[in-house]
Order: structure tokens, then sequence, then C-alpha cells
């Protein structure tokens, strides 16, 4: 089984970052709003922020170390989850078409994203995240 490349772990890290700012702020803007806090808003602000961080921080690393991925010679076999581990076998048959997806901040670490669609219902895709693009 392969793992997702270890640059991914930067990708994730950062939203987890984008995500957090934000928590934060509204956290603190709506700490404003009330009157009777004796807390400051920005202290609640900053407690939520560095708490997200840190819960998204020990994720990042769990997901990573549950993210395996096999070509076979038939079948393309994923295995991820962090709390709910979900294995997905896509038979070559079933695929319909592979996008290839590198956003700005893949393109700077050398990375990139495939989805793979398959004929079926919907949600009927797999994606594979942080591969190296020449791969």
């Amino acid at each position: 089984m392969e793992r997702l490349d270890s640059r991914v772990r930067v990708i994730w890290l950062l939203r987890v970052f984008v995500g957090s700012v934000v928590a934060g702020v509204i956290a603190g803007v709506a700490t404003g709003f009330v009157d009777r806090v004796a807390v400051s808003p920005v202290l609640v602000g900053a407690a939520v922020f560095a708490g997200l961080l840190a819960l998204g921080a020990v994720h990042v690393v769990l997901r990573y170390r549950a993210w395996r991925f096999e070509v076979r010679e038939d079948t393309l076999y994923i295995e991820r989850g962090v709390l709910v581990n979900v294995r997905t076998v896509v038979p070559y048959v079933r695929v319909q078409h592979v996008d290839a997806r590198r956003g700005p901040v893949e393109r700077a670490l050398g990375l990139s994203s495939v989805v793979v669609y398959t004929a079926g219902s919907r949600g009927a895709d797999v994606s594979i995240p942080g591969l190296v693009a020449e791969r």
C-alpha cells in the first residue's frame, strides 16, 4: 500500500489554520456583542483559535497516517478515515474518466490530486490528494 506524499500535510494544516482564524474572529466578535462577559473578546477569540488549531493539527497527523491507496491489476483500492475507517474498491471497468487537479498551494508544493469518476449514483467519485505531480 502506498502513502500520500508527506507534503499533503502542509495543505491540510493550511486549511485548518484558515478555519481556526475564521472561527476565532467570529467567536471574538460574538463575545464583543455580549455585555456581561468578564473575559476579553480578544482572549476568547485567541482561545478558540488555539484550541481549534491544536485539534486540527492532531487530526491532520491522524488523517495522514490513515490514508493509503494501492493501484492493483484491475482495481483501485483506497483506505482512509480517522474516526470512521472507509475502504473503497474501484474496479477499472466502472471508471468513466479521471481528472488531475492542482490548486495554487498544490502547484507550489509540487503536488496534485486525482479524481476518479465512476459509473453510478451521486457521489460515485473517488479523490486521492497529495500525489507527486509527475506520478
